[in-house]
């Protein structure tokens, strides 16, 4: 009698062609699917068997649009426990990393990553910076040969999301602009990934002609609708999950051409919530057809990066599955990835082991000295002449999304310096901390931030310089000081004192503890932002993508307020009287 590895016994089987749970027994010859059992009469016979008891077994999900530093964890613990939620492969996306170790830092992720129970991929970094370097300073950049040399790495399957997406449909010299010229000489019908919010009608197409057909961002019904009569693979995340954009898939049978993703899952709701498994039940408590959410998380992801081992039980493909008692509860039983035991609900997760990087890696905050005077805003500074006040911008944070608003504020001047403290701001400050030129970028800020205290963090999308905002500059001072100490992570402040800190000491933006330490530091600070008055679904993403000058309206980096639309920088100061 033949002999197989593993025999799944008496499971309901997702049938990803039929989208429909069929009763079988599942054969697993080595590392894949040998055959499934309808009749429960094969001739075989396995060294491993499992007993279902008729518990669901579901395509390990395949999550195409992520990034593993968003969860502040490192890639092998990250892997172990995304390996709990039934997801058994991922593709990220390292800009974070890439912003501040370029190259170098890329490899040496996916060096990291080897060791995981799950397949990681790699998208290749494509705007690193964001923009360019008059608007931002990065620690590393990605050019085009580096994008030549990562579509060489085997775990490499993909360009990531490309984000200067008004620069790349005009005239430009841009060098993933090169990069793209390229692929469509050497390597046509590659996969590239989008980044377009508001994109749409003839920019629309002009980002699709380059050969960018996916994107992941939010949207409105009317620029989903856009997306998907151009053709456009469409990744739904959390914040997507809008009883409109779902309606919208179903009442045109859009499964084929959309996928659901995470984008960023942040350590504390990783640890409370789960990853990609959280996502697709959401979307099924929403109302999107149960058999649909398993195949958009399983099957069509696995098609858009071309990986055609995976995303379905049948033979030859991958034995990547998981058992859940119920599938509209996603709470794996038992997960095997290749047709091994990665988890098991009632056996506690893997010994943490933490992963290794260079030493430099560990020591990437450097700062110029951090005096008093740099939190002080003579009026010299900022205009010329002797005015008894001024009309500044300030970026507004808006309660229920990640871009901002601008707005004007009037302030007096006293004794040469802009009053700010009883304007309604916060002062906010960007220290360029890549030790090349030590620029510091002010504003303020103003609308559902924190009203009291100060909030410190190096995890600041993408360039992750160091960004302070606060009520006070004794406390901000501190902030910065402790961040520096730390070799950068995230603080909060008030009156002398630290209130809650997290050390992500891994290039400033990553530790290299476990899901449990992380995601319980980093809730503490979700709390004290929210306790210092910050009223936002995600205050961390909120406060974090301040900085991040692709993404509307107004924002701030090192360089100073950066007006998006225009990609270009503005002066603090509007007027003067």
């Amino acid at each position: 009698m033949e002999t197989v590895s593993l025999l799944i016994r008496n499971a309901l089987v997702f049938n990803s062609y039929l989208k429909e749970f069929l009763p079988g027994d599942v054969y697993v010859r080595e590392d894949k699917v040998y055959y499934i059992d309808r009749e429960k009469q094969a001739p075989l016979r396995a060294e491993n068997i499992v007993d279902a008891e008729g518990a669901y077994l579901i395509p390990g999900f395949v999550d195409i649009h992520m990034h593993i530093e968003s969860s502040m964890m490192t890639p092998g613990p990250f892997g172990r426990f995304v390996a709990s939620c039934g997801v058994t492969t991922i593709v990220s996306e390292p800009h974070e990393m890439a912003n501040v170790r370029g190259i170098h830092g890329i490899l040496e992720m996916i060096q990291a990553g080897e060791g995981a129970p799950i397949d990681i991929y790699y998208g290749i970094p494509s705007s690193v910076p964001s923009t360019n370097a008059s608007l931002e300073t990065t620690g590393g950049i990605i050019d085009c040969d580096a994008m030549k040399h990562l579509l060489e790495e085997k775990d490499v399957v993909c360009v990531g999301e490309i984000m200067n997406y008004r620069q790349i449909i005009q005239e430009n010299h841009l060098e993933i602009t090169k990069f793209l010229d390229y692929l469509r000489q050497e390597h046509p019908g590659y996969v590239i990934e989008g980044h377009c919010p508001s994109l749409v009608g003839l920019d629309l197409a002009k980002f699709l002609y380059l050969g960018i057909d996916g994107d992941h961002t939010e949207h409105t019904l009317e620029e989903i609708k856009q997306r998907f009569e151009n053709g456009m693979f469409v990744e739904i995340q959390d914040k997507m999950l809008k009883p409109e954009v779902l309606d919208y898939i179903q009442a045109h049978q859009l499964y084929e051409y959309c996928a659901f993703v995470t984008d960023d899952t942040m350590a504390d709701t990783l640890w409370s919530e789960g990853q990609l498994n959280r996502v697709v039940e959401k979307a099924i408590a929403a109302g999107f057809p149960l058999e649909q959410a398993l195949y958009c998380a399983s099957f069509t992801p696995s098609r858009r990066m071309h990986l055609y081992d995976r995303g379905v039980i049948a033979p030859g493909r991958l034995a990547d599955f998981f058992l859940v008692d119920d599938p509209r509860q996603l709470q794996p039983k038992l997960v095997f990835k290749q047709g091994r035991m990665i988890f098991d609900r009632m056996t506690p997760l893997l010994p943490h082991t933490a992963d290794h990087f260079p030493e430099d890696f560990y020591h990437s905050v450097q700062l110029p000295e951090i005096t008093p005077d740099l939190f002080e805003l003579p009026v010299s500074r900022f205009a010329s002449g002797n005015p008894s006040s001024v009309t500044v911008r300030a970026i507004e944070v808006l309660p229920d999304r990640t871009q901002t608003r601008e707005i004007q504020v009037s302030m007096p001047v006293r004794n040469g310096r802009i009053d700010w403290k009883n304007s309604g701001c916060l002062l906010a400050m960007v220290l360029e901390r890549h030790g090349k030129y030590g620029n510091i970028g002010y504003g303020f800020l103003t609308g559902a931030c924190h009203h009291h205290g100060t909030a410190a963090t190096t995890y600041f999308h993408d360039h992750h310089n160091l960004f302070v905002a606060g009520d006070n500059e004794a406390d901000m001072m501190l902030a910065v000081q402790r961040i520096n100490a730390m070799q950068g992570g995230f603080v909060t402040a008030q009156n002398g004192t630290i209130l809650e800190e997290l050390a992500l000491p891994v290039c400033g933006i990553l530790s290299d503890g476990s899901v449990e330490e992380i995601g319980s530091k980093l809730c503490k600070i979700r709390n004290s932002l929210v306790a210092l008055g910050y009223h936002h679904p995600n205050p961390i993403m909120s406060l974090g993508t301040l900085g991040l000058p692709v993404s509307p309206a107004l924002k701030l980096t090192d360089r100073g307020l950066v007006d998006v639309k225009q990609g270009a920088l503005v002066p603090l100061v509007v007027s003067t009287e």
